[in-house]
């Protein structure tokens, strides 16, 4: 898994830096594309793969707003993974599964304006929310163990830095390297038998893929 983040994180900047190396972006003004977007987010972390969408309203060419909602696995540091003999994966004294749905209201800030081409278009953001944490079963099978799911509510939110790719002003294509914290209000979730975590979330790699109009 640290081996395809790795490569996530190198592999959409090395055209883009390829492109930058030895050029001087022109005085001209920078390009201004479309005002609104929507999409969605593919994230990639320690504890597995999520999903979901996101939408983005420009206010300029450096602030824009978004709100986006996810869907996530999040795992307990100190599980560990074994194979039997008979090549099942099981994790010792594992009782529940966690999932995290964060719903996050936040900011982006364009960098280095000026200095890039607007080929490359990094920024940093931040976004705060309530979070839907969801456990189940983990003795169950993972599809039917839905079936008896409980949920909590905490307050989340993360911060990070990312780029946007291209000048094309249909598609948006980037990526984003995203640290959550969630805060539970109570008592918190049980992932391993007698362990209860106050505290979930983690470091999370996020490529966007959407629309801009």
């Amino acid at each position: 898994m640290r081996k395809l983040i790795t490569l996530i994180i190198i592999i959409p900047f090395i055209n883009s830096f390829s492109q930058e190396i030895g050029e001087i972006a022109p005085d001209s003004p920078p390009k201004v594309f479309p005002p609104k977007a929507i999409g969605f987010d593919l994230l990639i972390g320690e504890s597995g793969f999520g999903f979901g969408g996101f939408y983005r309203l420009n206010l300029s060419t450096k602030f824009t707003l978004f709100a986006d909602l996810s869907i996530s696995e999040s795992k307990d540091e100190r599980e560990f993974e074994y194979i039997d003999v008979f090549g099942n994966t099981f994790t010792v004294g594992k009782v529940n599964r966690v999932f995290q749905v964060p719903l996050n209201f936040g900011a982006q800030f364009r960098l280095f304006e000026k200095e890039l081409t607007d080929n490359l278009r990094p920024y940093i953001n931040a976004g705060v929310g309530p979070t839907l944490v969801l456990t189940t079963p983990y003795a169950e099978e993972f599809f039917n163990a839905f079936s008896n799911t409980k949920t909590k509510i905490a307050a989340g939110g993360y911060v990070g830095f990312g780029a946007n790719f291209g000048i094309d002003e249909s598609n948006l294509l980037g990526v984003n390297f995203r640290y959550y914290i969630i805060k539970f209000f109570v008592e918190g979730v049980e992932s391993l038998e007698g362990r209860f975590k106050d505290r979930i979330g983690g470091f999370y790699v996020t490529i966007n893929f959407g629309f801009m109009y």
